[in-house]
C-alpha cells in the first residue's frame, strides 16, 4: 500500500484510536492499528477487545493495502513530524512500513492485518440521536462518582436510562461508588424511549467525553442489551456494556430530608478547600459542618499539625446541627453545581445528604456523612 496525507490530519486521527491500545497486551496485535488505504482514504481502527475506534483521514491513495503497526510508536513518530507536512506511508509486504516525511524515514515492523480482531457490533434495538453538548454534561456531571472498586464491577461506569416523568420521557445517567451518588437527566431524544437500562464502562466513558471535546452537532447512539456505538465528528466508537443490574439507586435517595441550607457555591468550595489543607489521611480527610442559624462553621482537625475552622454566611434557620464529611468528596459535589447557591438537605448526622442546584431539578447528588 501507498499513500500521502497531511500530517495534522493524521496525528488527529492517531490521537482518536491510539488511547484505546493497552501498551501491555498479551496478543502482540492488539498493541496495532489497523489501517486499510481505499479509494475514500486511509481507514484507522484500534481496538482492546472491549472498545474498538475507527475513523477515516482523507488521503491520496497511490496503492490500495491493508496492515498493522504499531499504535503508540506511529502516534510518537507522526505527533514529532513537522507541522503541516506530507506524510507518505508506504509498504512493501506486510513486513514492514517506511514512514516518510522531508528527509526523515522510519521503518515500522508490521503484523499480518489478517490476526486484527473485530468487535462485530450486532443487531441494535435502539438508535437515536442526541446533542453533543447534553451528551457531554451528562457525562461530565456523574463520571467522578464513578467507583474504582473492581470487586463490584456493575459500579465502574455510568448506568443510563429513560424514565416516566411529570415533564415527559427523560434520559437518566447515574453513577455512584457507595460514598457518593450523582444523578443528572435530560430530555430523552427521539427513539431513546424504551431503551434498555445500559451501564457504560468507565473507560468508555472517559474515551467519549475526549471524542466531544470540540464536538457541535449531534451524536448518533446506537445500543443493544450487550454492545453501545457512538457515531461523532466523522469517528465511530463501539464498546462493549459492563454485564450486571445496577442497584436501585432511589432506595439510597433521600426523600425526607427537611433540614435546608442555602449557601454559594464559590463561597462554600474556596473555604473547603482552604480549611482541608491540613486534613490528613489519618484522620479521613474528614471537614465538620457545624450549622446555626444564618452561619456555617467548617473544621478540620488534624491530630499531627493541629485545626483549620472557618466561618460563612449561610442560610439556614433551624437549630444547630453538625455532620462531617469527605473534603475531597464535598469539593467534587460543589464542583458540580452551576446555579450560584447550593442547596443542601439533611436529615441527621448519620444519613445520606442530598445536594441540589437552586431552582433545577434535573441533577442531584447524594453525599455519605462521616463521623467526626
Amino acid at each position: 500500500m501507498k499513500v500521502t496525507l497531511e500530517r495534522n490530519h493524521l496525528l488527529k486521527s492517531l490521537g482518536h484510536v491510539h488511547r484505546v491500545v493497552e501498551r501491555r497486551n498479551t496478543y502482540p496485535i492488539l498493541a496495532n492499528v489497523l489501517m486499510s488505504a481505499t479509494a475514500e482514504g486511509l481507514d484507522l481502527r484500534a481496538t482492546d477487545l472491549d472498545i474498538e475506534v475507527t475513523e477515516t483521514v482523507p488521503a491520496m491513495t497511490g496503492t490500495p493495502g491493508i496492515t498493522t503497526v504499531p499504535a503508540h510508536t506511529l502516534y510518537e513518530i507522526v505527533r514529532k513530524l513537522s507541522d503541516g507536512a506530507d506524510v507518505v506511508l508506504e509498504t512493501d509486504g506486510n513486513e514492514q512500513m517506511q514512514i516518510s516525511s522531508g528527509r526523515s524515514r522510519f521503518h515500522l515492523q508490521c503484523l499480518n492485518p489478517d490476526g486484527f480482531p473485530d468487535l462485530k457490533s450486532g443487531a441494535f434495538t435502539h438508535t437515536f440521536a442526541i446533542p453533543a453538548e447534553t451528551l457531554k454534561d451528562l457525562i461530565e456531571r456523574t463520571q467522578f462518582a464513578i467507583s474504582n472498586e473492581e470487586t463490584r464491577y456493575y459500579l465502574n461506569g455510568i448506568f443510563m436510562h429513560t424514565v416516566d416523568s411529570e415533564a415527559g420521557v427523560v434520559l437518566r445517567a447515574v453513577a455512584t461508588d457507595g460514598h457518593r451518588l450523582a444523578r443528572v437527566e435530560a430530555e430523552a431524544p427521539k427513539g431513546a424511549a424504551g431503551m434498555p437500562g445500559i451501564i457504560v464502562p468507565r473507560k468508555t466513558v472517559a474515551e467519549v467525553l475526549k471524542l466531544l471535546d470540540g464536538i457541535e452537532g449531534e451524536v448518533t447512539v446506537e445500543l443493544s442489551d450487550t454492545k453501545i456505538r457512538f457515531t461523532l465528528g466523522g469517528v465511530v466508537l463501539l464498546s462493549k456494556l459492563i454485564e450486571g443490574s445496577f442497584p436501585d439507586y432511589e432506595r439510597v435517595t433521600p426523600k425526607n430530608n427537611d433540614k435546608e441550607l442555602v449557601i454559594n457555591r464559590d463561597s462554600l468550595s474556596r473555604a473547603v478547600d482552604r480549611v482541608s489543607t491540613i486534613a490528613s489521611e489519618r484522620g479521613g480527610k474528614a471537614v465538620k459542618l457545624a450549622l446555626s442559624p444564618g452561619q456555617l462553621e467548617l473544621t478540620v482537625t488534624n491530630p499531627d499539625h493541629g485545626t483549620a475552622n472557618e466561618e460563612l454566611p449561610a442560610g439556614f434557620d433551624l437549630e444547630g446541627f453538625e455532620i462531617g464529611f469527605n473534603a475531597r468528596y464535598l469539593l467534587e459535589i460543589i464542583s458540580q453545581i452551576r446555579t450560584e447557591n447550593a442547596v443542601f438537605l439533611f436529615n441527621d448526622a448519620g444519613s445520606p445528604t442530598l445536594v441540589r442546584e437552586e431552582g433545577d431539578t434535573q441533577a442531584l447528588f447524594v453525599l455519605m456523612p462521616m463521623r467526626v
